[in-house]
């Protein structure tokens, strides 16, 4: 959808997830791994877009969550006890991610016109709360299997295929 702001808008975030799982035969164990590539929708000022009705709404959407993205960061950042991670689906869906077992990396464009300076300022402003964020070391994510050739053990505690596995994650 257009506006004013952005004539490709997608109104949108963008979440692609791969679960990775490999296994090492000399070992017999299982490691597992999850990539999150992440595209956010901008921020985008009501007043400059010009969008009305559903956009208006869609706007104003994109803007809390990003605001509760900022606020995830802000609590991490902090060391906060509690991290806001239910007040969007998107930080919900990205709380694994961002727990400490994992590394991020933002990448922020920002508009080279002088009309976009807010935006941009806003964008850079984002991406330095991000920057202050200490998530903790990776952690590998290694399973044992099982001695029956090509099983794992599932979360039931009995063995699941390989297959199975990887099928329900």
């Amino acid at each position: 959808a257009s506006t004013d702001m952005n004539a490709g808008s997608s109104r949108s975030h963008s979440v692609f997830t791969l679960n990775l799982t490999a296994r090492h035969e000399g070992r017999n164990q299982m490691m597992r791994g999850t990539l999150n590539l992440v595209d956010l929708a901008g921020s985008e000022r009501l007043g400059r877009s010009n969008v009305k009705g559903q956009h208006a709404k869609e706007t104003a959407a994109i803007n809390k969550s990003l605001s509760s993205l900022a606020d995830v960061f802000t609590a991490i950042s902090q060391k906060q006890a509690h991290v806001p991670f239910r007040h969007s689906k998107l930080t919900f869906l990205l709380q694994p991610s961002l727990s400490g077992d994992g590394k991020t990396l933002m990448v922020v464009n920002i508009s080279p016109t002088e009309a976009s300076v807010q935006e941009s300022l806003c964008s850079l402003r984002f991406a330095s709360k991000v920057n202050k964020c200490e998530l903790g070391k990776a952690k590998r994510t290694v399973e044992e299997v099982t001695s029956k050739k090509g099983t794992a053990p599932n979360n039931q505690g009995s063995a699941a295929t390989v297959e199975e596995v990887i099928s329900k994650k």
